[in-house]
């Protein structure tokens, strides 16, 4: 399938090695471990061998000196495999981003190489039960202590943390909080930190990555476990909220060119009255209508790349980049579905199981009505909603 996106060579480079590397395991594979509950080790440690996982990373840390451009094609290209990776997103671009930019040199060092070569995991903790969008409503709370800091509270849908060796924690720091502001504080805490438990949330998502409730009941962790400035913590979060953003942005990108691509190639082949059902344009108009908006969101996507990796204000593109693409990948794969009839159903053809990984998107990691405040408030200037 064409595409309005226009590689250079390097990104060409990039897009055939994770090609090779994705080829090789096959999208059942990724299915089958996302059946069973299980996680895709050997698929991971090949993507960090090929420098797939630090793109984006400073060369000086193990990564490979790019930015969020390079980081897109790689989240892109291995969705466009029926691979949709959440942990790459939360591992390499949320945490490894926060890291490199205000994590001390000693962090840096100690987390980023194994991030950038996949031998090291880290989940990140923002959400709650009672503070979901709204990240000043944070309970979770840091205490500082002659020895370094105690935490206490809960956080909520964590994804992928039963495989990291730490989470990324944003709390409510109780030294610069007052009752009518909260300031928050960000943590690199252990996950066999005593005190540090999890408990896996029953979801209907189809992924290797799963989702949990994390407890923290007096977590002590040491001054070197806090990230840049105290009390600066949602100032520093952004710093990986935009690339989640972007990130799920590429995901929604691949499985929309995942999903288009398996039904053409099924359009063209199944036969209704001696006639491919893709000469009718019921089922050619609707394909085409969803290649557009595939197609558009992508462009938007690696816009947004672009303009934060120019160090330019990249929230209003981020955001428009994650709705359009989580919109077109849910009507992509919907109608993928259909062009298959049944069959669209049946595990063999790997589209049904898509669905609400897909859907987690336009909830998460920004909802759309959020992104819909966002635009109106900020880019059209009309009064806050909240």
């Amino acid at each position: 399938m064409t595409g309005l996106i226009t590689d250079t060579e390097e990104h060409r480079a990039i897009r055939e090695t994770v090609a090779g590397i994705a080829e090789r395991y096959g999208s059942q594979y990724f299915l089958e471990r996302g059946r069973k509950g299980e996680d895709i080790g050997e698929l991971w440690k090949d993507l960090g061998a090929a420098g797939l996982l630090g793109v984006h990373l400073p060369e000086e840390y193990g990564g490979g000196g790019g930015g969020m451009a390079e980081a897109v094609v790689v989240v892109e290209e291995l969705a466009a495999h029926g691979m949709p990776m959440l942990i790459w997103v939360i591992s390499p671009a949320i945490c490894g981003s926060i890291l490199a930019h205000h994590g001390s040199d000693e962090m840096k060092r100690r987390w980023l190489p194994g991030i950038a070569d996949g031998s090291q995991k880290m989940a990140f903790g923002l959400t709650e039960p009672d503070a979901g969008s709204n990240s000043h409503n944070v309970k979770t709370t840091a205490r500082k202590t002659a020895d370094g800091w105690v935490i206490s509270g809960a956080k909520y849908y964590i994804s992928a943390v039963d495989q990291c060796e730490a989470v990324l924690l944003v709390a409510r720091d109780a030294d610069h909080s007052t009752p009518e502001k909260s300031k928050l504080s960000l943590f690199v805490v252990p996950t066999d930190a005593k005190g540090f438990s999890i408990q896996q949330i029953d979801t209907s998502i189809v992924s290797p990555d799963k989702q949990f409730t994390v407890f923290l009941d007096e977590v002590e962790v040491g001054e070197d476990a806090l990230i840049g400035q105290a009390g600066n913590g949602l100032r520093q979060v952004f710093d990986g909220l935009n690339p989640e953003r972007i990130l799920v942005g590429a995901i929604c990108g691949g499985v929309g060119r995942y999903a288009i691509d398996k039904a053409v190639a099924y359009a063209k082949e199944r036969n209704v009255w001696s006639t491919p059902i893709g000469a009718h344009q019921g089922v050619a108009h609707p394909l085409a209508d969803s290649h557009i908006a595939v197609e558009l969101s992508r462009l938007a996507t690696a816009l947004s790349a672009q303009q934060f990796d120019a160090g330019l204000p990249a929230g209003e593109a981020s955001n428009i980049a994650k709705y359009s693409a989580s919109e077109a990948a849910l009507k992509a794969l919907d109608q993928a579905i259909q062009t298959h009839g049944g069959n669209g159903l049946s595990h063999e053809y790997g589209l049904s199981e898509l669905w609400f990984v897909t859907r987690l998107m336009r909830t998460a990691p920004v909802s759309r009505e959020m992104v819909l405040n966002y635009v109106a408030q900020t880019s059209l200037g009309l009064p806050r909603s909240y």
